[in-house]
C-alpha cells in the first residue's frame, strides 16, 4: 500500500543525518506529487512540502530554469533586462521538496500514477497538476521558419523576448503588426501591451509618423472586461493604433514580411482572409493544453484538467488538483490568478489530507492584468473571470492609466513573486483591499 511507503520514508527521514534538499533523484512514490515548477507550481509545493514534510512532496518539472514571465513585456519594450527575468530552479524548488528533472509524459488517475518522459512511473496519493500551457508556433502557417528572423517576434518566449526590442529599434517606417489568437492565452493584455511601448519607442525616435501601428484580435472585443476595454480602445485611440477585432493570424511569410489574416465572426466578410505587409510582428502564439493532460482521463472535452471552478478539487478523481493555465477554471490565466488560486487549493487539500470537517474555502475569480501603456504609465485591471465585474485593491480609478500602478507593477511585485509568491507566502491583495479600497474588499 502507497501508505504504508508514505509512512516508512517519513520514518528514514526523521533518522540522523537526514536531509532535506532540492534533487533529481529520489524515491519513485509520494504523499503529494505536483506537475510543474512554475509560479503555480510552487506556490503550491512551497507550503505543502513545509507542512507535510520531509520526502513528502515533489516537484516534477524538467527546466533547469524558472522563468518570470510577467516581465517578458518589460524586456520586449527595452525597460528591463533579461536577466532579471531568470533564476535556476534548484534555487526556487522549496528545500524540503524533491525535484524530479523530468518532463511528465503520461497520468493514469486510476493507479495514481504519472509516467516520466524517460518511462519511469511516481506514484502519489494526491496530485497537484500546475503545468502551464504550451505555446503553439506551428499551429501558425510558416510561423516557425519567421520567428526571430524577418521581423518576427514575441514576449512569449524567452527565446524570442530580446529580439523584439532588438527589432523594434531597427523599424524606420512602414507596419508595425501585433496579433492576439483565438486560443485561450496566458496573460491575454500582453499581446496589445507592446503595441504601446513600441507606439512610445517610435514617438522617441521621431519616427512615428512614418510607422502604421496596428492591433490584430481574434476576438470580438479589445480586453474582455467593460470597464478596461473601454479604457484600452481609449489609449489604442489616443495613440492612433489601428484595431482590428475578429482577424486571426493564420499565416506568416517570413522572407516577403507578409501576415494573413483570417476575419472570424458573423460579419459579412466572416471566412475571408486579409495579407498585410510588415516591417516587425509581434506574435503572440496559440496556445493549447499539454498533450499528456488532453490524453488522460482527467482532462475535459477542450483538454484542460477539469476541476470543479470553487474548490479546485478534480470532478471525478478527489485526490486531484489543479491550478493555473492548465486548468478548466473559466477565469483569465495569470500569475496572479494562481496566486489566489493557491491559497483556496492549499486549504481544501491540506482539509483533505487532515480529515478536517472545517468549511472548504472557495476561489472567485479573481484575477489581474496589468496593461503596461508606456514608460511609467500602466492600467492596473483587476477583476473577476467568473462575473466579470472589477474588484479593484485601490481606491482610485485603476482604468485610468497611473504612474502608481506602473511603480506597483515594474519594481515592487517582481520583489512580491521571488520573496514570497514562489514560496507560498503570497495570495493576492485581498488584505491590502480591506484597507485601500474597503468597498471593492472581499
Amino acid at each position: 500500500m502507497l501508505a504504508a511507503k508514505f509512512a516508512a520514508r517519513a520514518a528514514a527521514a526523521r533518522r540522523p543525518g537526514a536531509r532535506l534538499s532540492s534533487t533529481v533523484a529520489g524515491p519513485s512514490s509520494y504523499r503529494l506529487v505536483v506537475i510543474g515548477g512554475g509560479a503555480a507550481g510552487l506556490a503550491v509545493s512551497s507550503t505543502l512540502s513545509e507542512k507535510l514534510g520531509a520526502n513528502e512532496v515533489a516537484v516534477i518539472e524538467p527546466s533547469a530554469v524558472h522563468y518570470q514571465q510577467p516581465l517578458f513585456t518589460f524586456v520586449g519594450g527595452g525597460l528591463k533586462s533579461f536577466a532579471d527575468t531568470h533564476r535556476p530552479t534548484a534555487d526556487v524548488i522549496a528545500p524540503g521538496a524533491k525535484w524530479i528533472r523530468q518532463a511528465a509524459a503520461a497520468i493514469d488517475p486510476a493507479q495514481n500514477t504519472v509516467t516520466l518522459a524517460d518511462g519511469a512511473r511516481v506514484s502519489y496519493e494526491y496530485l497537484v497538476v500546475a503545468a502551464g500551457i504550451e505555446l503553439d508556433f506551428a499551429g501558425i502557417k510558416g510561423l516557425e521558419a519567421a520567428i526571430g528572423r524577418d521581423g518576427v517576434a514575441s514576449n512569449y518566449s524567452p527565446k524570442y523576448v530580446q529580439k523584439t526590442f532588438e527589432f523594434l529599434q531597427n523599424v524606420r517606417s512602414g507596419n508595425a503588426l501585433f496579433t492576439m489568437p483565438a486560443t485561450p492565452i496566458k496573460c491575454a493584455g500582453a499581446p496589445q501591451k507592446i503595441a504601446y511601448l513600441a507606439d512610445e519607442l517610435f514617438r522617441e525616435k521621431d519616427a512615428r509618423h512614418r510607422v502604421n501601428l496596428s492591433y490584430y484580435t481574434a476576438l470580438g472585443k479589445i480586453f474582455a472586461i467593460d470597464k478596461y476595454a473601454d479604457a484600452m480602445n481609449s489609449v489604442a485611440q489616443s495613440r492612433g493604433i489601428d484595431v482590428n477585432l475578429f482577424h486571426d493570424l493564420v499565416e506568416v511569410d517570413g522572407p516577403a514580411k507578409k501576415a494573413t489574416f483570417q476575419i472570424l465572426g458573423s460579419g459579412p466578410r466572416a471566412g475571408e482572409s486579409v495579407t498585410v505587409p510588415y516591417e516587425f510582428l509581434h506574435v503572440t502564439p496559440p496556445m493549447k493544453p499539454y498533450d499528456f493532460i488532453k490524453r488522460s482521463p482527467i482532462a475535459n472535452a477542450a483538454g484542460f484538467v477539469d476541476v470543479n471552478q470553487y474548490t479546485l478539487q478534480h470532478s471525478r478523481f478527489p485526490n486531484v488538483y489543479a491550478i493555473g493555465d492548465c486548468s478548466s477554471l473559466p477565469t483569465s490565466k495569470t500569475a496572479a490568478a494562481a496566486a489566489a488560486q493557491a491559497k483556496v487549493l492549499k486549504h481544501n487539500l491540506l482539509r483533505q489530507i487532515r480529515g478536517s470537517d472545517g468549511p472548504a474555502a472557495s476561489y472567485d475569480g479573481y484575477t489581474s492584468c496589468p496593461l503596461v501603456t508606456g514608460k511609467h504609465k500602466l492600467v492596473l485591471a483587476e477583476f473577476s473571470g467568473y462575473t466579470g465585474k472589477p474588484h479593484e485593491t485601490f481606491f482610485f480609478n485603476q482604468a485610468n492609466e497611473h504612474a502608481f500602478s506602473y511603480w506597483l507593477t515594474a519594481d515592487v511585485l517582481p520583489e512580491v513573486y521571488w520573496n514570497s509568491m514562489l514560496k507560498g507566502t503570497w495570495s493576492g491583495p485581498a488584505a491590502i483591499r480591506r484597507v485601500a479600497n474597503p468597498a471593492s474588499s472581499d
